[in-house]
């Protein structure tokens, strides 16, 4: 009889708790990406800066497939930022004209002769 108990003492801690870790685990592989939004929206390119002593600084490049409905704002949003003065801008260029496939930290970060962005977004971080 105590035996029983036991068991199910430890499985009323145990479901809960198997519940819980599910709904972690799905939360984390159903946050939403920029292929989710509207404007068939791509990751073609990226560079960092190195020095974690201040700001840091991100660069991307992304094709739009679908220039009229694009969700850019939406898109932005997505990439991550952080305080401290940390930059992330967005580059997108049309995915049916050249765009570049590699970025570099300086400015202009790409060969703006030969690559034409249709929309530039910059999110900063909080200085704190």
């Amino acid at each position: 009889m105590a035996k029983q108990r036991s068991i199910k003492k430890i499985w009323l801690f145990a479901i809960p708790l198997i519940l819980i870790l599910g709904y972690f685990i799905y939360d984390a592989y159903s946050q939403p990406n920029i292929k989710d939004l509207p404007g068939d929206f791509e990751e073609v390119a990226f560079v960092r800066n190195e020095n974690n002593k201040g700001g840091i600084i991100r660069i991307y490049a992304v094709t739009v497939g679908d220039p009229l409905n694009a969700q850019y704002d939406q898109c932005a949003d997505l990439f991550p930022v952080n305080d401290y003065g940390s930059i992330t801008k967005i580059y997108f260029f049309d995915k049916s004209k050249p765009f570049p496939t590699s970025l570099q930290l300086e400015d202009p970060h790409y060969d703006a002769e030969k690559y034409e962005a249709i929309n530039i977004l910059s999110r900063r971080g909080v200085n704190k």
